[in-house]
């Protein structure tokens, strides 16, 4: 299935005015489990700091910047994708918004190079998409600061695009790789200079049936039909309360094996 298609008519669909677009970010953080291990990653990084230079590589929609932006407007952003709609969205909305501290560039992750710029570095379902990781992560080593910390969300290779067997199609089609070994992504981040790396499953059996509610079963509606958008309210009225829970006991628990992988790294 091609995701991208529907997240631009979703994305269009909300980017109508500001009001709506934080309406859109609000529901993305709270169904998204990927934004709940983000955003615990980020309480935990966060203490203490009164400034930071931020790298959002391969920004998207823009909820991660927008998330640490309206919190820390101290804080500086530099938001960087290939996508220029998704970019020129994202600058008229923030600056609709009155949010200033972001700067939203054309980069591309493969040769964007900026020498000890940033104390974090956070790339959120980014690296399955690009076939030279490896240079990538070179460039985050080399663009952090000394003690910087690089974060990254990505599937796993235990069916994080939902591929259970070999020659399976994926779930996602966008993506050029299944999912990531733990050991593979950590010797590609030495590879790229990183000796500090904390890489932990995430989307275990809670966070699996969680993703099937709230993710899988609607991207399959709307790739249907765009009509199914009407009876969305309902479905999450009625599945929520169950993704809620098991969303609680994905982040907080430890799971031996996993859909996705939450992974940190220090320079």
């Amino acid at each position: 299935m091609e995701y991208d298609p529907i997240k631009d008519k979703l994305g269009a669909f909300f980017n109508r005015s500001p009001f709506y677009r934080k309406v859109f970010y609000k529901i993305l953080d709270l169904i998204l489990l990927r934004a709940w291990h983000v955003h615990k990653a980020l309480r935990g990084w966060e203490k203490g700091r009164n400034k930071a230079s931020i790298l959002d590589a391969g920004s998207g929609f823009g909820q991660y910047s927008y998330y640490i932006a309206s919190k820390h407007p101290e804080f500086n952003i530099l938001a960087v994708d290939v996508k220029e709609d998704y970019l020129a969205d994202c600058r008229q909305f923030f600056e609709k918004a009155g949010v200033k501290n972001v700067t939203f560039r054309v980069e591309d992750l493969v040769k964007y190079r900026n020498p000890e710029s940033y104390d974090l570095i956070i790339s959120i379902d980014v690296m399955e998409h690009i076939l030279e990781d490896v240079e990538v992560f070179k460039n985050f080593y080399a663009s952090l600061k000394p003690g910087g910390m690089l974060l990254i969300n990505t599937p796993s290779d235990q069916g994080g695009s939902d591929v259970k067997e070999e020659g399976q199609e994926s779930f996602i089609g966008e993506h050029v790789r299944d999912g990531y070994n733990i050991k593979e992504i950590e010797d590609k981040l030495r590879l790229a200079g990183f000796s500090n790396i904390d890489a932990r499953f995430s989307y275990g059996t809670p966070g699996k049936i969680s993703w099937r509610l709230s993710m899988k079963y609607p991207m399959l509606m709307l790739n249907t039909s765009m009509a199914f958008i009407v009876i969305l309210p309902f479905y999450y009225i009625l599945t929520y309360p169950f993704a809620y829970i098991l969303n609680y006991f994905d982040v907080n628990g430890k799971h031996s094996s996993g859909t996705g992988l939450s992974v940190k790294a220090w320079k």
